[in-house]
């Protein structure tokens, strides 16, 4: 058994008492109530999920096993030359809480290695589907095609107690992560490269191999890090980490249960955002022609924008009440690599403009950016430049966090999702008796 898993069987033989102390002794402990509004307005803060992967405050930003993103990019190990941490010591940190050494970390990269071929067949069915597919439904079905190998569908079968769940599961986990940046990198160059396909370097490590798959040189290796670890997870209610943990609750494998969640990323409200922001931007860019972006050229801009009954995408955000601290993650990383870049001084002249303007309009809940704002410059900086593909990068990293999720549910036993619903005629006869 490798080390990660050895420590994470501890780990889980500490946390089993804590849950079940609390599902026998204090199940009936309010923590919360829930309105008609929130029933109506898609659970919209409503407490009934539980995670310790990661916790999303609305002040402070998320925090990954209870660490600030820049804590955590302080504390992971990073191999020599690189600036951020391997995808693969994140991968230990958000399993079991601790920060990994070295060696452990140099361990987990040796693992993935010897999980990361991927089957001929999946090239296959890529190659079948058809050349106008969108690359989040390709990414979708890559993943589902590989479910004939679920390690714990067979096991499943053949009979596993309730406490045993989580072991399968976990190799299923690393399987899949490990394959996700060799399909990724593959459905981009059958895409947008005329099918010049770069074959993987059995050397190198998570996102160094995904930046060369892809074609791009270094420092790429360490954007791929980056942004992996920025969007690995966001607390479990949004779309894409609830799908996932609720299609694996009825003991789905993580194939069927990662490629729910891609299908959720995949929405205009969720993954997409981020291409449409882009989108944006360029447009605005477009509408100031010539003009350099001064403070007062963008307020002029910005509020003809709104003044148009159009809004500013990338700002505000369902539950953080701050700048996003991956937003500023990724504006750190323009600063120091491409602080001239046209695109990237529009967008920052945007960010250092737009609060002020959308308070004074006053219809804006949260009026600071969100990781959408910032994600696409990056990537269009280092030539990639089709929309479309952005939410497969989210995607690969989103599986981080749902796939660390779906191994602790298991662990702890958690059981089929299953809330309670009401009809309008009986809201009615509550609201009415108010």
């Amino acid at each position: 058994m490798s080390t990660l898993k050895t420590v994470l069987q501890r780990k889980i033989d500490e946390h089993r008492p804590r849950t079940m102390k609390l599902l026998k002794e204090h199940s009936d402990v309010k923590i919360g109530d829930v309105t008609i509004g929130q029933a109506i307005g898609g659970a919209r803060g409503v407490r009934c999920l539980v995670t310790d992967i990661s916790y999303l405050d609305p002040m402070e930003g998320i925090r990954f096993r209870g660490m600030t993103i820049p804590e955590v990019f302080e504390a992971m190990p990073k191999a020599p030359g690189c600036e951020y941490p391997s995808v693969e010591s994140f991968w230990h940190f958000m399993l079991t809480g601790d920060v990994p050494t070295m060696a452990e970390a140099e361990e987990v990269i040796e693992d993935f290695k010897g999980r990361a071929k991927v089957p001929q067949y999946v090239f296959d069915v890529l190659r079948a589907m058809p050349k106008d597919s969108h690359p989040m439904a390709m990414f979708s079905a890559a993943i589902t095609s590989m479910q004939r190998q679920s390690i714990f569908a067979h096991e499943y079968r053949e009979g596993l107690g309730k406490m045993d769940l989580w072991g399968p599961t976990y190799e299923d986990a690393c399987n899949l992560l490990a394959k996700l940046p060799t399909i990724g990198a593959f459905i981009y160059r059958l895409l947008f490269k005329n099918g010049d396909i770069i074959e993987p370097d059995p050397d190198l490590d998570f996102g160094g191999n995904f930046a060369h798959m892809m074609g791009i040189d270094r420092p790429y290796d360490d954007v791929a890090r980056m942004y992996f670890i920025l969007h690995s997870d966001h607390e479990s209610g949004n779309v894409s980490a609830h799908t996932v943990h609720l299609v694996a609750s009825a003991l789905s494998d993580c194939y069927y249960a990662l490629s729910a969640g891609i299908n959720g990323l995949a929405g205009p409200l969720h993954g997409l955002a981020n291409e449409n922001v882009l989108r944006w931007t360029q447009d605005f860019m477009k509408k100031l022609g010539d003009k350099e972006p001064t403070h007062e050229v963008i307020h002029e801009a910005l509020w003809a924008t709104l003044k148009s009954g159009q809004v500013v995408p990338g700002y505000g955000h369902a539950v953080l009440r701050k700048t996003d601290p991956r937003y500023m993650s990724q504006r750190e990383f323009c600063l120091k690599v491409l602080p001239d870049y046209p695109l990237f001084k529009v967008i920052n002249a945007i960010y250092e403009v737009a609060p002020d303007v959308l308070m004074e309009h006053g219809k804006a809940k949260n009026p600071w950016p969100n990781v959408d704002a910032q994600s696409g410059v990056i990537q269009w900086y280092y030539g990639v430049t089709e929309y479309s593909f952005y939410t497969v990068l989210f995607g690969i990293g989103r599986a981080i966090g749902t796939l660390a999720n779906v191994t602790w549910d298991r662990a702890l036993g958690y059981p089929l999702e299953r809330p309670k619903s009401l009809t309008t005629a009986m809201l009615e006869e509550m609201a009415a008796k108010r």
